[in-house]
């Protein structure tokens, strides 16, 4: 698992690195960071979650890629697990945003290889 330090990701090995590649080697899962960027502009107003400080609902990114709740689920821990994303569980619903900073840790050590 990947863990970001301010503006880096402690990337202790070579393995954590291909994780967090490996999680970006989807077209959906690209998709998601995409629209997480600007969640007020992609995603419809949300009842219990802030869209800037909680990110988007799970059921909204479902709905918007077009595929079954488990389905999204399952990209979305994908990207939870690779660092990239937070969850944050409210009134019974997960709302996930970017962690900027991981993505700009990430870019760094893109950018050193």
């Amino acid at each position: 698992m990947v863990a970001a330090t301010d503006t880096a990701l402690d990337l202790e090995t070579t393995s954590d690195l291909e994780t967090t590649l490996k999680a970006l080697a989807s077209e959906r899962r690209l998709q998601i960071l995409k629209w997480l960027k600007d969640t007020e502009a992609h995603f419809p107003p949300q009842v219990h979650g802030h869209p800037i400080d909680d990110g988007a609902c799970n059921q909204f990114i479902a709905d918007k890629l077009g595929v079954s709740q488990p389905a999204a689920s399952r990209h979305l821990k994908v990207l939870v697990d690779a660092g990239l994303i937070i969850a944050t569980p409210r009134k019974g619903w997960t709302y996930y945003k970017r962690d900027e900073a991981a993505l700009a840790g990430l870019k760094h050590v893109v950018n050193d290889l």
